[in-house]
């Protein structure tokens, strides 16, 4: 009996703390002229078809690059999600004072919740050059803005 109220809780627990995926929220049209950040999507392309395997003795493909990621001028990162068999990709832009410090200080806070939120609906966070900004790139910001560690006993 014990059991089976551990297993019941448990099953509660996983239900509960597994939400549904929710696409980046879009910025309305009458407030991308006053709102911090502009998200807006991008027209939506079928999904690319897997490439075959490579042979075991090539070296692996650069998971950080992905070929036909569209960026618009003036667009920061841009968050590409593989729904329903197309690709939506919705671009990331800041206001000019935020962007430039993204461009300097991407470990930031701003920009690190718009890469978090982006990777919350279930995206790859691509940044201007192309580059994915994978959570290993996210460590290596967070040892930049790391000053104390505090550890318990």
């Amino acid at each position: 009996m014990r059991t089976l109220s551990f297993l019941l809780m448990l099953l509660l627990l996983v239900v509960g703390c597994s939400a549904p995926q929710e696409p980046v929220p879009l910025t309305a049209k009458e407030d991308v002229t006053s709102a911090p950040v502009v998200r807006q999507a991008l027209p939506a392309t079928p999904t690319p078809a897997a490439p075959p395997a490579p042979p075991a003795a090539a070296p692996p493909a650069t998971p950080g690059a992905l070929a036909s990621v569209t960026l618009p001028a003036g667009a920061q990162y841009v968050c590409v999600a593989d729904r329903d068999g197309t690709r939506q990709q919705t671009t990331i832009e800041f206001v000019p004072k935020v962007a430039d410090l993204c461009k300097r200080h991407p470990e930031m806070g701003p920009c690190q919740y718009e890469r978090n939120l982006c990777r919350r609906s279930g995206g790859r966070v691509f940044a201007a050059n192309g580059v994915e900004i994978t959570m290993q790139t996210e460590a290596e910001y967070d040892k930049k803005v790391m000053r104390v560690r505090f550890q318990a006993n």
